[in-house]
């Protein structure tokens, strides 16, 4: 499935991690799914991939680790301090049609 620009790789039951959807906790959100494997088939092909929906439910809503970002120029007394925590949903996947 594909969300928020990166893939996961996702079954029934599969706790992910994605970026910040707008949806509260127990919500339904139906995302789209890249590739398809049932047993022995794969599927990539785009029109019969269209039909197909990976709904998920929202579990909550966090924050990813504090990341530090900083920069210095030597000699000339210039340095910046800047952090970022990015906002993320978890979600459950309850089924794939």
């Amino acid at each position: 499935m594909r969300a928020g620009g990166r893939q996961e790789k996702v079954e029934v039951g599969t706790i992910v991690v994605l970026d910040r959807q707008a949806a509260s906790v127990g919500d339904k959100l139906e995302l789209p799914a890249v590739l398809l494997v049932d047993g022995d088939a794969v599927t990539t092909d785009a029109d019969k991939l269209a039909k197909v929906t990976v709904t998920a439910e929202v579990l909550g809503e966090e924050r990813g680790p504090k990341i530090v970002i900083q920069k210095f120029k030597n000699k000339t007394g210039y340095k910046k301090r800047q952090g970022h925590r990015q906002d993320l949903t978890r979600v459950k996947i309850t089924g794939i049609k």
